[in-house]
């Protein structure tokens, strides 16, 4: 059975965890859907109708903890 999604492979991991910056761009863009999904808020636009939007501050918040996450990563 194929997994439903795939993995970053292992070299990736490492590197990320070295400071490879490509690396690193590697895992953040392999979460950038779950990050934008974990920072969708209700905001009204002008006519006062909710919807649904990446908050980009939220985004970039979880993306620097997703960093450094990778670079305090101990790869063994």
């Amino acid at each position: 059975r194929k997994p439903r999604h795939s993995l970053i492979p292992y070299a990736t991991i490492r590197a990320a965890s070295q400071g490879d910056a490509d690396a690193i761009n590697t895992v953040l863009q392999h979460y950038e859907g779950y990050i934008a999904r974990l920072s969708l808020r209700p905001m009204r636009n002008s006519n006062g109708c909710t919807r649904l939007c990446v908050d980009e501050f939220m985004r970039r918040r979880l993306e620097i903890k997703l960093i450094a996450g990778i670079l305090s990563f101990q790869a063994v």
